[in-house]
């Protein structure tokens, strides 16, 4: 075992989440360094992490890097963010997500380890409309969010951005909590503005809608959430989750059949 943990960054990505990076940067207090990319919050965002650090005792206290930039797109916000890390290892968090002191702990053993991977995947534990889901196949939704600086770099898309890490990769045990989908009209606005960016990556790589497609894969989705991933046993949250999935799907296949006709009309043109 080595006898002091490397130098470790977490990185957080905002807009507009004064109500959420209180909680949030609380649970990564014991890092390194934080390191916040803003993408010019209209609210008081950067002067609530500002104020929980300064709140902090000295000798405890994280190196607090701030920046204030307009938004480029998930991916490229978030190798900016990677970019400023200056720590070995780094642990990437969204502002509605927490770290709780049990996986604290683990990821403090983990990095202290004489022989460690590249990267770690974390377990995501995830609410909707209050509830932890178990089911659905929202759990455990591994996400490679700890890992070595040097080796990583960022997928880039519109959506689903991921990043990649070169070496040999593991899986931690412990959950982050993943605290979405608060209310039915949170969960329609997301769905909304991720269904739109997958249209336009879908359509970057030349897929295209076909009638068959605003029928089947809605009733997949559906069959998908509540029957093959046991939705059934999350409850009430389980069927609207599934339907919720059912409808994102209805509305990523129109977005994309109206894109189709956009260039098709601009090649008329």
């Amino acid at each position: 075992m080595a006898e002091n943990p490397p130098f470790i960054s977490a990185t957080l990505i905002t807009k507009n989440e004064s109500h959420n990076v209180h909680d949030c940067l609380a649970g990564i207090a014991w890092v390194d360094e934080i390191v916040v990319v803003d993408a010019e919050s209209s609210d008081d965002t950067v002067a609530r992490c500002e104020a929980l650090v300064a709140a902090l005792p000295k000798e405890k206290r994280p190196v607090l890097k701030i920046f204030v930039r307009p938004w480029p797109g998930f991916a490229a916000q978030k190798q900016f963010a990677l970019e400023q890390a200056a720590g070995e290892w780094v642990l990437n968090l969204d502002a509605d997500e927490r770290v709780t002191p049990e996986l604290a702990r683990e990821i403090d053993e983990v990095i202290r380890q004489v022989e460690t991977k590249a990267g770690y995947y974390i377990p995501m534990l995830s609410s909707f409309l209050g509830k932890f889901i178990h089911h659905s196949g929202w759990y455990p939704g591994y996400h490679l969010r700890l890992f070595r600086r040097d080796c990583t770099r960022l997928q880039h898309s519109h959506v689903h951005e991921g990043f990649i890490v070169a070496g040999e990769r593991g899986y931690l045990k412990n959950d982050m909590l993943h605290l979405t989908h608060r209310t039915l009209a949170e969960s329609f606005e997301r769905m909304n503005r991720y269904s739109t960016l997958e249209a336009q990556d879908r359509l970057a790589r030349g897929q295209r809608a076909q009638w068959w497609d605003f029928f089947v894969h809605p009733l997949s989705a559906f069959w998908n959430r509540y029957v093959y991933h046991q939705g059934f046993r999350d409850g009430i949250h389980g069927l609207i989750l599934a339907m919720v999935a059912a409808t994102v799907k209805m509305a990523l296949y129109m977005k994309l059949w109206e894109l189709q006709q956009k260039v098709a009309v601009e090649r008329e043109a």
